[in-house]
């Protein structure tokens, strides 16, 4: 295989904590972390991203009267199922035993846009950004898809993990 480390991939190396990506090996092929030799800790992740919208469509979704259902209800399960299913489409990522998934969902009629939070726990040998970030993307791509009859120009952004803990690096804060 012919190696692809350029100088942009190098620099990023630089960047990450440990100065190698973690899920390249020495000759940079793709291969899953080996996670057997780490503790098992409580792992918590929180993650957040905002779908905004026009004001009609908010006021839709809040009456409950879109033609789809409840459209916050089922985006919830939505992005509870995501947080089970996150191995199954990122393809390096560890399938997890979770011990609780957390979805809320806050509407701000001032900037006619609702908010994803996601807190995921384990108890594990890897953690669950993953997961929490794959919860508020299907959570508000979900709302997308219940209301794109009506609201074809919504934005999903924002979308970034807020905090993470547990593991040997311990806990992270986004600024």
């Amino acid at each position: 295989m012919i190696n692809k480390k350029t100088a942009a991939s190098a620099a990023i190396d630089t960047v990450t904590h440990s100065g190698k990506l973690t899920h390249f090996d020495a000759t940079d092929n793709a291969h899953m972390v080996d996670v057997g030799s780490k503790s098992e800790t409580h792992r918590i992740a929180i993650a957040t991203g905002t779908i905004q919208m026009r004001a009609e469509t908010l006021l839709l979704i809040q009456s409950g009267t879109a033609k789809k259902g409840d459209v916050l209800g089922i985006a919830r399960i939505a992005a509870i199922m995501a947080t089970k299913r996150t191995s199954d489409l990122i393809p390096l990522c560890h399938p997890l035993a979770l011990t609780k998934v957390a979805i809320e969902f806050e509407v701000d009629l001032e900037t006619d846009s609702i908010a994803c939070r996601a807190q995921v726990e384990t108890y594990g040998k890897t953690g669950v950004e993953i997961e929490a970030l794959a919860a508020v993307q299907i959570g508000l791509l979900t709302i997308y898809d219940m209301c794109k009859a009506v609201d074809r120009g919504m934005v999903i952004t924002n979308v970034k993990l807020l905090k993470k803990r547990g593991g040997k690096s311990g806990q992270w804060t986004s600024q």
